[in-house]
């Protein structure tokens, strides 16, 4: 049976990624993501070779490509919907390639910053591979392809600071984003040979008996994100910290495995997890506030190896099920309307979450600790939860 969709375009009609597509989409995603978060965390040793001998912009131009993205996102969607998604992709790995080179190539501490807002002004690629994917796939595939967005993000996120720690001795941080400006060029090569999905009418009225149920409410989606983002970035910046002060044993290299743990848990968990949560979203993100909850409350107390490992370990099952969750409850909120401006604004919520997190990690750990931004997250997480479990047990999304 044909299922009508806007634009009087059919279900089979509407152009399918293949399997290998959606995986080139993630591909090319992950390798331009190097950059952006394999060297940030050094900072610290960038910044004096550029006249900031203290690194004391260390902490304000780690978040500028991120303020920067959030305010260019929602405008990139727009665009994305209204000239092409594949077309807005292409713009934004060029963007990353452009301002990783110029900020390589950068001598001066304004330079490098500018080169920085650069970054999140052009940027945008995770937003814009998801418009993409969302303008071809939908239901099941769509909820899976997202998911498979995160994973690239979550190993890009693991693999990224290792493999710029291991370039550092023949190359300085600084200058490898000239060097790794490439990636992001030979993704968008690759993805120069993907079909471009045909323009969709966002404002057409919809077949409710045709195209399914109706798109689930936009504000709960994006209060789920912006909570979900909040809750577990703003444990980020001082976990290594906290590790070092109740484990003052422990190698830098045990602390780092420690803080990459919940990602590694996201890679090896989301294949099932999307499978239990694809059609019960609502159930799997509350699950998984609870998790992050429990989980991040324990930092507080934890002093030994193995607690420190059982939480990481919670903390990873709870972000895989609220993350595959809220893939799932983007694809169904994408139904009907324009992918471009649905996740530049889910973007634009994303990073300001992350924002938000950062300035709440400074706060807080100056006043109570390095403990303290577990702990707040872990209050974020479990209001989120009381709050939305009401809604899970009216909505029609956890049938």
């Amino acid at each position: 049976m044909t299922a009508v969709l806007h634009g009087g375009r059919t279900r089979e009609e509407r152009p399918v990624l293949r399997t290998r597509q959606v995986h080139a989409v993630a591909a090319c995603y992950f390798v331009a993501s190097f950059a952006a978060l394999g060297l940030p965390p050094y900072l610290t040793e960038i910044l004096p070779a550029l006249g900031d001998h203290g690194a004391r912009w260390a902490g304000l131009l780690y978040i500028v490509p991120t303020v920067f993205g959030a305010l260019g996102a929602p405008l990139w969607g727009r665009l994305a919907d209204r000239y092409g998604r594949k077309r807005l992709l292409l713009r934004a790995q060029l963007g990353l390639a452009l301002s990783f080179l110029l900020a390589g190539l950068a001598d001066s501490l304004p330079a490098f910053a500018a080169a920085l807002v650069l970054q999140g002004v052009l940027g945008g690629t995770f937003a814009a591979s998801n418009g993409y994917l969302a303008a071809s796939l939908d239901g099941h595939r769509l909820s899976w392809a997202l998911t498979l967005m995160q994973g690239s993000a979550r190993l890009a996120l693991v693999a990224a600071p290792v493999v710029v720690g291991g370039l550092t001795p023949w190359l300085p941080p600084h200058r490898q984003y000239a060097l790794l400006a490439v990636l992001p060029l030979a993704a968008a090569l690759m993805l120069a040979a993907l079909p471009e999905p045909p323009p969709t009418a966002p404002s057409a009225p919809a077949a409710p008996e045709a195209a399914g149920p109706p798109p689930g409410p936009l504000r709960t989606l994006y209060a789920l994100e912006f909570a979900f983002v909040l809750a577990t970035v703003i444990s980020y910046p001082y976990l290594i910290t906290l590790v070092g002060e109740r484990l003052p044993g422990l190698g830098p290299s045990a602390s780092g495995a420690l803080f990459a743990l919940p990602h590694a848990c996201y890679l090896l968990l989301a294949k099932p997890v999307h499978t239990a949560v694809a059609h019960r979203p609502h159930l799997g993100a509350v699950t998984g506030f609870a998790c992050v909850a429990v989980a991040l409350a324990g930092h507080w107390g934890a002093g030994t190896v193995a607690s420190f490992v059982a939480l990481r370990l919670l903390l990873g099952a709870g972000m895989t099920l609220g993350l595959v969750s809220l893939s799932a409850l983007a694809a169904e909120a994408s139904r009907g309307r324009g992918p471009g401006r649905l996740f530049g604004s889910l973007e634009f919520i994303s990073k300001a979450g992350a924002v938000v997190a950062g300035a709440a990690a400074a706060a807080s750990t100056g006043l109570w600790g390095p403990a303290a931004p577990a702990v707040a997250g872990s209050a974020v997480a479990a209001l989120t939860a009381v709050i939305s479990t009401p809604t899970l047990l009216r909505t029609r999304w956890s049938r």
